[in-house]
């Protein structure tokens, strides 16, 4: 290679990484789409302080919610372009609640905002009340066969994983039980606590305190990888085949984030999800920590919108 030639490209490959470093130049911020309490909250808490510790910066939260993180994507995509501003992206917020029939969103979060890597994968459990009569999977079908649309479930929105897992397993059933809608997952759960609704199929994380303290009753999971925190739990597709919500959690920014704040953002993520305390304090909140850049998390947001999309239109799950 020409010796100019060569020098040309040294420059270059010098020039990106310095680029890469003069980021953050301003305050960063991390959105949460859902209230205080819940997993996406814990994510965005965690990843705010060790994210704070690579970028040399306090980073700030914002919980901005409503339409099951609908709100807080908005927020984002409108927020300025200059890489500073992340969102706590979960799968249903990027690949269900906007394809809901009949949806008329301000913002399309699984198409308006840009991956920048995954969090970690996040298994769904089964929970019912302590004092509950459901012993397992097969009880709760029995009864919803029993007694049609007097079977309860709860969830954090209409569009949300635990939503569409609950309509998922009945269609697999052949039965029909009560989908009851809440702001948020912690309002669900008390909801369980209480006995005014029979079940939910939720985020572990939202519920790992009250299974670990023994007010709520873990009857399975809905994946087949073994959970961390609860092994040895059945799977709710030994029951029911078919059965699986693979949830998820990753950061996102607006599409065009410039690609120097991209590449401090998804460096400092790969950081810190290799740091063992930061993945066994992720792991006891639920979660399997797994980073993954921006082509793969963008692959798994495809493939995944695929995949919810023919549930939504089999089962003609709607808007409210």
């Amino acid at each position: 290679m020409p010796r100019l030639a060569l020098a040309g490209l040294l420059g270059l490959l010098l020039a990106l990484p310095a680029a890469a470093q003069s980021f953050p130049d301003r305050a960063l911020r991390i959105i949460s789409g859902a209230s205080a309490g819940g997993t996406n909250d814990f994510i965005a808490r965690q990843m705010a302080e060790v994210l704070g510790a690579e970028f040399g910066q306090r980073i700030v939260v914002e919980n901005r919610t409503g339409v099951n993180g609908v709100v807080g994507a908005e927020h984002v995509v409108n927020s300025p372009g200059d890489g500073t501003t992340a969102f706590v992206c979960p799968m249903s917020t990027m690949t269900m609640t906007p394809q809901l029939v009949g949806a008329q969103m301000p913002v399309d979060p699984g198409v308006d905002l840009g991956p920048i890597a995954l969090v970690g994968l996040s298994s769904y459990g089964l929970v019912v009340r302590a004092a509950s009569p459901y012993r397992n999977l097969g009880d709760i079908i029995a009864a919803a066969k029993q007694r049609p649309g007097q079977v309860s479930y709860a969830s954090p929105g209409v569009g949300s994983a635990q939503h569409l897992g609950g309509e998922l397993l009945q269609q697999l059933t052949g039965t029909k039980m009560e989908h009851i809608a809440f702001r948020g997952a912690s309002p669900a759960i008390v909801e369980i606590l209480a006995g005014r609704i029979d079940f939910t199929m939720t985020n572990l994380g939202d519920a790992v305190r009250q299974i670990q303290s023994g007010d709520l009753r873990l009857l399975a999971i809905a994946d087949d990888t073994p959970s961390p925190v609860f092994p040895g739990t059945p799977t709710m597709a030994a029951t029911v085949p078919g059965l699986e919500v693979v949830g998820w959690f990753g950061l996102c920014g607006r599409r065009d984030i410039p690609a120097p704040a991209l590449a401090r953002w998804v460096e400092a993520m790969r950081r810190v999800l290799a740091d063992p305390a930061t993945r066994e304090r992720l792991t006891q909140g639920g979660l399997t920590p797994l980073f993954e850049d921006p082509a793969t998390l963008g692959a798994r947001i495809a493939r995944d919108r695929t995949r919810w999309k023919q549930v939504i239109e089999a089962v003609q799950v709607r808007a409210e």
